[in-house]
């Protein structure tokens, strides 16, 4: 198998450690940031203590691990997962969704299901849990655990994920947040409190960072149920956009970005770079070596990471171009960057239609 740009990247860190908390780990961590073993240092947090025993059983690498516990924006703020009237406005809706209505025909085979299969139903509550009444705060876990460099910070606790996020404001800097990957939610009512991408949005650009890549999910009402994409209930191939994956990252070269570009070592240069790779913008990750190719050089051979890159843009050649012959081909105004003329060829619509099926990427519960 080819090297990826990440584990290329992992392979010429010195001193630098990947750090990765990931709030809402049921699932396990990406695959992805494996790629920086023996280098990555994690921290998953879920509120089912039984999802969090059993990946502690399975990990192998010392410097991953996982605490069991509901995460508040303050200790003394017990968290709330009922479905009723308190409970956050993305429960209430979910109830309207036929995936719910594939999760009641299937509740009685669910309560006795591994927890494997629960966790694909998201039907975490259905899983030992937590003691809400005692949730931690994110960023006081990192402090105790004294951690004071994080370069990743992903959130996806199914409620009050904008509160845990408004959390961290101001703290970013300090510890030198790379990049975030947030959950968010395409309903709402316009309230500024809410969990919804607009406010998260807002949020994030206040806090200097950018968006580079936007998954939406759309869900089908349990009136008129449509196709899920996945083999278990969860989005389907129409319905109204209900959720959603938001990345956002520090834009280094932006002039807004100046201050903080500035700080920045080249091993966190390069780390932002693997990200880019890792989320499948291999663009962004590419403009940023080429942008800071005298700070990375020195770390690692930029063109050879460069001709990675360009591999990962060509995923259907068997024999992809180099980097500066990929470039060339572009500067031609090669047809190769183009459909070709004529009706749309039926593959290319039934992938177009199913790209949920043909480019998946699954959602961690």
């Amino acid at each position: 198998m080819a090297l990826s740009f990440p584990a290329f990247v992992a392979e010429k860190l010195k001193a630098e450690r990947f750090r990765l908390l990931d709030i809402g780990c049921s699932g396990g961590l990406d695959p992805a940031w494996r790629a920086f073993e023996p280098r990555l240092q994690a921290l998953g947090i879920d509120a089912s203590e039984t999802e969090c025993r059993r990946l502690a059983e399975r990990e192998r690498n010392p410097d991953v691990s996982y605490v069991a516990a509901f995460v508040s924006s303050s200790a003394d703020k017990p968290v709330d997962h009922s479905a009723g009237p308190a409970a956050p406005l993305i429960m209430r809706m979910r109830d309207r969704l036929s995936f719910m209505r594939t999760r009641e025909i299937r509740e009685a085979r669910l309560k006795d299901a591994s927890t494997e299969e629960k966790l694909r139903h998201n039907a975490w509550e259905m899983t030992g849990l937590a003691d809400p009444r005692k949730p931690i705060v994110a960023s006081d876990l990192l402090a105790q655990r004294g951690w004071t460099d994080l370069d990743y910070l992903k959130i996806d606790i199914d409620g009050g994920d904008f509160e845990i996020l408004q959390s961290f404001t101001g703290r970013f800097d300090d510890l030198d947040v790379l990049a975030v990957q947030l959950e968010v939610n395409f309903i709402g009512t316009g309230k500024p409190d809410e969990h919804s991408f607009h406010n998260t949005d807002r949020f994030m650009r206040g806090e200097g960072f950018d968006l580079f890549r936007l998954d939406v999910r759309n869900s089908s009402t349990r009136a008129l149920p449509a196709r899920y994409i996945w083999p278990t209930p969860a989005e389907t191939v129409s319905g109204r956009p209900f959720q959603g994956e938001a990345y956002y990252a520090r834009d280094v070269l932006a002039p807004h970005c100046a201050a903080t570009a500035a700080g920045l070592s080249a091993e966190k240069v390069a780390k932002l770079a693997a990200v880019f790779s890792a989320w499948d913008v291999p663009d962004a990750a590419a403009e940023l070596l080429v942008g800071r190719r005298e700070i990375l050089a020195p770390l690692f051979d930029v063109d050879a990471g460069l001709d990675l890159l360009a591999a990962q843009t060509q995923k259907n050649r068997r024999r992809p171009l180099r980097y500066r012959d990929y470039m060339a081909t572009f500067e031609a105004d090669s047809p190769a960057f183009y459909r070709p003329e004529g009706p749309v060829p039926m593959m290319e619509r039934i992938k177009s239609a199913w790209r949920g099926y043909w480019h998946p990427r699954e959602k961690r519960h």
